[in-house]
């Protein structure tokens, strides 16, 4: 393919979605390097992704093109190279996230410095979805979404919690302190082991570096806040069995997680390579068949809209930290997290993705009575 009619091709697929190459608007590509048509034709999301790493074009709105170009599902009218074949059938033959996998997150994303969490997620340290009813910025957004999932997991003073995927304990340290509660967090990050430890300090809370599948005890409460993005569909009903196991007979189950209208095998191919590797998004169908003859749906709650405002909070923050971090991260790790974080906040703002909380119990107990919104 010529650069010529490679340029026209994908001319023809922006206007689709009403981007202008080198347009003057803030969603319009600006394009450095001509050879950018073909490698974004060939290579599909991965392909524009990594030409954004490298420069080759730029997109004052980011965040406004990603969502253009999900509106108009422009990804179904590129064809698939040989790497994205792979990626997909490599995630249907292999078990990703399997037990000897499960520590690679941890390792690769939210190992990369506590003081950089720190400046982009705010007071909370909370690295999930905030609930903007009635918040004003992000800490209070954040405050909120902790104390929507207490009352609607009807906490009480007391009450043992397993929190399967602690983060930095955001919810262990808000739910102790708030609602005198015991919390026992696990999570895969040393990095956010030792943080979650000297946050919770005083607190009745333990922080264990382990992979879900060994947690043990009973609870009178099993919840994860944004685990199920890491768990992967292999293993769905596994991570069902494990809630199932730890949760005692009258207990209340929830899952706070980011979802997909589609029922798939992998994810965005760019996220997966750079940001959350061995990450993939589930389905309605997908929760649904691995908690069946295990759990009663209570609840099912989409805000999917909030996490594109908390995205642009983060965003902001990290652009706001950055001179702090520039020489430690260098250029190609400021336009991959710029990439990142805008073009998921893209993603929220077409309804391409969503954003769940599930309420669970087990069949036979009485139906809880428990605040849900």
């Amino acid at each position: 393919m010529t650069v010529n009619s490679a340029k026209t091709n994908f001319q023809r697929l922006a206007e689709f979605a009403g981007i202008t190459i080198n347009g003057d608007r803030p969603f319009d590509i600006q394009v450095h390097n001509d050879d950018v048509y073909e490698r974004i034709l060939q290579g599909g999301a991965l392909a524009l992704g990594e030409s954004y790493m490298d420069g080759w074009w730029d997109c004052q709105a980011l965040d406004e093109l990603i969502y253009r170009i999900l509106k108009s599902r422009l990804e179904t009218k590129v064809k698939k190279d040989w790497r994205l074949i792979w990626h997909i059938l490599r995630s249907r033959i292999f078990n990703l996230q399997k037990a000897s996998r499960a520590f690679q997150i941890g390792e690769r994303h939210y190992d990369i410095g506590n003081d950089f969490y720190r400046e982009m997620l705010g007071r909370s340290m909370s690295y999930t979805c905030a609930y903007w009813r009635n918040a004003r910025n992000l800490d209070e957004a954040q405050e909120a979404k902790l104390d929507l999932v207490c009352r609607k997991i009807g906490l009480k003073a007391g009450m043992n919690v397993l929190d399967l995927g602690c983060g930095w304990g955001s919810f262990a340290k808000y739910a102790a302190e708030k609602y005198g509660a015991k919390v026992t967090g696990v999570t895969v990050s040393k990095e956010q082991v030792e943080l979650g430890r000297e946050m919770c300090k005083g607190l009745p809370v333990e922080i264990e570096f382990k992979d879900y599948r060994n947690a043990g005890g009973k609870y009178d409460r099993v919840i994860s806040i944004g685990i199920m993005e890491h768990v992967g569909y292999k293993n769905y009903r596994t991570y069902m069995e494990v809630v199932d196991r730890n949760l005692k007979d009258d207990g209340i189950a929830f899952i706070h997680t980011i979802g997909s209208n589609i029922s798939d095998t992998t994810s965005n191919p760019w996220t997966t390579k750079y940001i959350f590797p061995n990450g993939m998004l589930p389905s309605i169908a997908q929760i649904g068949k691995a908690m069946e003859g295990l759990f009663v749906m209570e609840d099912w709650h989409n805000f999917g809209p909030d996490y594109d405002r908390t995205l642009m909070a983060w965003y902001k923050n990290f652009e706001n930290a950055w001179p702090v971090f520039k020489d430690k991260y260098g250029e190609r790790f400021y336009r991959m997290w710029r990439y990142y974080l805008l073009s998921c906040a893209g993603a929220f703002r077409s309804r391409h993705i969503q954003l769940w909380q599930i309420v669970m119990t087990k069949p036979g107990r009485e139906q809880p009575f428990c605040r849900l919104s």
